[in-house]
């Protein structure tokens, strides 16, 4: 069906049944919205209240349907300014998610920034969404069960059978480099697209941001593994000149470029494949400062030396709380990963800085002597709480000498 067809269709009152199916026989049964098709991925869950904007547009959910516990969907719309996918690297936020599941959508958003509802852009983009589920009772079935394949069906010729047919053929996330399908494929500084596309105008004072305030400038590389629009943009405000590169730049083509800090962006999917990447880690660690958050935090520690692993169901949402076992804080934060770090491979490699109090599981590292440290969650939030926007400026610190 063509994109005008399906833009017409979102005016359609009358419900459309839609299938969603697990690879364990698993089947839900609810209506279509978004794009008509059929697309697999990997099930996940996500506890945030808000940003389902944000959400959707992250690269590190690459090949993954993603299920809002929150149940009101659609209510503020869509914006032009909360895109997470990088600006030019994605094309202005290209989705590279499989679906999303929620329990009630509201088709009529109420917000002064919205200029899009949710299921015109989802169709303009070509995802399936399905509504009228239990989304309750399917995120304890993951939690008991472990995040698994599964089909989202939209097209109502279709039986649960041949839907379960369906996720035997999804490409499982593990052993998978999705990395390389969200990495920018072209170098950018990141400061000149803040001012060819106006963004932050909802901010008091666009220019003193990007004048970064009177402080010093510091020249940074990004190694783009998937990264978010709101990580930039934190650098940016750090008082950062932000030069983006592709996930395969090596170390010393990095190295020519006289950087302050590289920074390890997040990314989608299994850190284990991206063999390139910890190659080009390994001859950076120790000839400068190095700062990483999620995929990126995973990928410095295998250039160490240690071990990932899949996690049951993953980190995802606003909600997560992470323990600084130097001060004794407990931060709230917002996270997405499905893999983790082994904490006993880091033994004698690297200090462990942060656990997450849910499961125990490494949540930092650093060493500072060696001028790196990393965290497995997200400061820059988008969405989520702002505990830990601090450590963008202990990055500035580390650049700095003063760690």
């Amino acid at each position: 069906m063509s994109s005008e067809a399906e833009l017409t269709k979102i005016e359609d009152k009358t419900k459309t049944k839609a299938i969603l199916a697990l690879a364990d026989g698993t089947i839900f049964e609810g209506y279509a919205f978004g794009y008509h098709g059929v697309s697999g991925g990997e099930v996940v869950f996500n506890t945030s209240l808000t940003g389902y904007q944000e959400i959707l547009t992250d690269p590190s959910y690459t090949g993954q349907i993603i299920t809002m516990t929150y149940p009101q969907i659609g209510n503020y719309g869509i914006n032009e300014e909360d895109f997470e996918s990088s600006i030019i690297a994605h094309n202005g936020g290209k989705v590279t998610v499989k679906g999303l599941v929620v329990k009630d959508y509201e088709p009529h958003p109420s917000n002064y920034r919205s200029t899009d509802t949710l299921e015109y852009y989802l169709v303009k983009n070509k995802i399936p969404a399905i509504y009228g589920i239990d989304t309750r009772a399917l995120t304890m079935h993951l939690r008991d069960n472990g995040a698994q394949d599964g089909v989202i069906s939209t097209d109502d010729t279709l039986t649960a059978e041949e839907v379960f047919e369906k996720t035997k053929s999804v490409v499982s996330i593990k052993g998978a480099n999705l990395a390389k399908e969200v990495s920018t494929k072209e170098q950018y500084c990141f400061n000149d697209v803040i001012k060819k596309n106006n963004l932050w105008e909802h901010e008091v004072n666009k220019n003193e941001i990007i004048k970064h305030d009177g402080k010093s400038l510091y020249n940074v590389v990004a190694m783009d593994f998937g990264i978010k629009t709101n990580i930039l943009r934190s650098l940016v405000s750090s008082g950062c000149i932000v030069t983006v590169v592709p996930d395969t730049t090596s170390a010393e083509d990095i190295l020519k470029m006289n950087p302050d800090g590289v920074f390890l962006s997040n990314g989608p999917g299994d850190p284990e494949p991206v063999t390139y990447a910890q190659e080009n880690i390994k001859k950076l660690i120790g000839q400068v400062p190095i700062f990483g958050i999620c995929l990126g935090h995973q990928l410095l520690s295998l250039a160490l030396g240690a071990k990932t692993y899949k996690l049951k169901f993953g980190h995802r949402g606003g909600n997560q709380p992470v323990k600084d076992l130097k001060t004794g804080k407990v931060e709230i934060t917002s996270q997405n990963h499905g893999f983790a770090v082994d904490a006993d491979s880091l033994k004698g490699i690297t200090e462990v800085t942060h656990i997450n109090l849910n499961d125990n599981t490494v949540e930092g590292i650093a060493d500072y002597s060696r001028k790196f440290f990393s965290v497995q969650y997200h400061p820059e939030a988008s969405p989520g709480p702002h505990d830990s926007a601090y450590l963008f400026e202990r990055f500035i610190q580390l650049m700095n000498g003063e760690l």
